[in-house]
């Protein structure tokens, strides 16, 4: 098993090979032996006949683990989710056409929650180009917008050149995905062809001034809030962030679905600004005189369709600091705009001499009470029937260890998760900004690969589950013993709730026809259980995790429960 990442997750292993120049090799080869000097050491793929050459080298890269999914879009999935456990790019490998096509739904993730990730494809070859050849497609043009970098190699001697930028480009500034084109009989020609040196990403420190500037808003700040977001985040960037908040008692939230960034179990934790957010943090948001964003873009989601924050000037007075220049003035005219990556802007903070006795102490007290609140899991209605999600996420609060990763795809089903889940530790929730079903059980495996020692519980609805169900065979096949909760309520939920907010008592299409769970975890070679009293509950997790394997537990729910908050008459 490869070793785990390295405290610096960008600094590239010693063990990478020497350079090659003059040894003649062929492109699959030369192309493996890249991934291997840029610190690769798992890529996940499906097999294709249209990158033979590669995988026929991967056989003698030890170095690096291959997982093999089951279908492309999970494994493009899985590499997203090793791109934000490792802050290295994921790796995936998929075949020309169908095969690119399905994992598009990883790249699209890998931009919007800005992920480092590379995409290999196999492309026809060189000669066929142009002429709709047996699955042909024009990478160049159809990743154009869901990618930072988008190329196809087809000369053999420049994929050392086009290797290197991919790394450069997908972990510097604002991290994201690259798609490489590979065509086939490009990997199977042969050259005698030198490595560059391993890659190295760049990033943007904060101008002192800058700095300054910040410090003098804080100081003339009475109601000042905080929001965490973004995804190049270090742990020691966590800690510096975390030191400047408690010394100058400041109230922290934290974007759509970055909840570990900050622990949630800290005084000055306040919310989530995300799907379910608390109306009263929504309230303190508008209220505030001094909203200080660090990373988060405050796309849709966390500003609730752009009503949080007016665009282009909001009516709160802004600090926004994000690692990508364009992004800053792109929605939000910020009186101090701070092109920075979040480490070096948290190293910055910390520096700074702590506001003397802060006047907003009372104000950080409340908001964080007001969460607490919000937080406890409410009352049923009488006639409630089913698992209460509440019960088993309070249950769950009581038994799960710190670093304990918690993954989920998308869903009404999440805002449990998100409302009543306390995450504390750097990188234990892996969830996608882009909203795409059925990402928690790929997720999950490449979090229980990436880290065999620790538990990984993953979350998914009963219609976000059977997007990628056949998965668990691949958990089976290399003994990643992930816990999955199957939220079943007949239903898919979402679109039920904006039915019935649009069009009330006009529901359609909404209804699930579902298998067995419990039994098609078994048919995988999994453990399965289903649980439809929440007592039975406790019982069914601790058998799951006596099991050692792959396992599922399926809970059924009240359909008429759309969210914690939201009931329908329906059902």
């Amino acid at each position: 098993m490869p070793q785990q990442a390295s405290a610096n997750p960008l600094q590239v292993p010693a063990s990478n090979p020497a350079t090659e120049t003059q040894r003649e090799r062929s492109g699959g080869n030369i192309l493996i032996d890249a991934l291997r000097l840029h610190g690769t050491d798992r890529v996940f793929l499906v097999p294709g006949e249209s990158y033979l050459d590669a995988m026929d080298a991967l056989q003698d890269a030890s170095e690096i683990q291959v997982i093999v999914g089951r279908h492309e879009g999970a494994v493009a999935n899985m590499a997203e989710a090793d791109g934000k456990l490792t802050g290295r790019p994921g790796i995936a490998f998929v075949t020309r056409g169908p095969g690119a096509t399905h994992a598009s739904i990883g790249v699209h993730t890998a931009m919007q929650d800005s992920t480092p990730m590379i995409l290999f494809i196999g492309q026809v070859d060189v000669r066929f180009r142009g002429r709709e050849a047996f699955q042909e497609v024009e990478y160049r043009d159809m990743f154009a917008p869901l990618a930072k970098w988008v190329a196809e190699i087809d000369d053999v001697k420049r994929i050392p050149e086009f290797v290197a930028r991919a790394f450069q480009v997908a972990t510097s500034g604002r991290p994201g995905p690259v798609v490489l084109a590979l065509p086939s009989d490009m990997l199977e020609s042969k050259a005698t062809v030198a490595d560059t040196p391993p890659f190295r990403a760049v990033s943007a420190s904060p101008a002192q001034a800058d700095v300054d500037a910040l410090h003098q808003m804080l100081q003339e700040a009475q109601r000042p809030m905080v929001v965490l977001g973004g995804s190049e985040w270090t742990q020691a960037g966590c800690d510096d962030i975390a030191t400047f908040i408690r010394a100058n008692a400041l109230p922290v939230s934290a974007s759509f679905r970055r909840q570990h960034l900050f622990d949630n179990d800290d005084p000055h934790y306040v919310g989530h600004v995300s799907l379910g957010i608390n109306p009263k943090l929504a309230q303190r948001l508008r209220d505030t005189d001094l909203l200080i964003v660090l990373g988060s873009r405050l796309s849709e989601v966390p500003s609730q369709g752009y009503t949080l924050f007016e665009s282009p000037t909001p009516t709160q007075r802004m600090v926004h600091v994000h690692v990508d220049p364009n992004e800053l003035g792109r929605v939000y005219n910020a009186a101090l705009p701070i092109n920075a990556s979040m480490p070096a802007m948290a190293a910055a903070l910390r520096a700074l001499v702590p506001v003397h006795q802060p006047r907003w102490a009372a104000w950080t007290a409340a908001a964080r009470a007001d969460h607490v609140a919000f937080s406890t899991p409410p009352t049923l209605a009488p006639d409630y029937r089913g698992v209460d999600m509440s019960a088993v996420m309070q249950w769950l609060e009581t038994k799960l260890a710190p670093d304990a990763f918690i993954s989920n795809g998308a869903g009404n089903y999440t805002i449990w998760v998100h409302r009543f889940h306390r995450y504390r530790q750097f990188r234990t929730q892996l969830a996608p900004t882009s909203g795409a079903m059925g990402y928690g059980l790929p997720a999950a495996i490449a979090a229980k690969l990436r880290h065999p020692d620790r538990e990984v519980i993953c979350f998914a609805g009963d219609g976000c589950f059977l997007m990628y169900p056949q998965e668990l065979s691949t958990a089976v096949q290399y003994g990643a013993a992930v816990i999955t909760i199957v939220v079943n309520n007949g239903i898919y939920g979402t679109i039920r709730m904006h039915q019935e907010k649009t069009y009330p008592g006009r529901t359609a299409n909404t209804s699930i026809v579902n298998p067995d769970f419990a039994a098609l975890a078994r048919a995988f070679g999994a453990h399965g259980e289903l649980v439809e009293k929440t007592e039975d509950f406790p019982a069914a997790f601790e058998r799951a995790r006596a099991s050692g394997k792959p396992a599922l537990i399926e809970v059924r729910i009240d359909p008429r429960q759309i969210t914690p908050a939201m009931r329908s008459a329906q059902g």
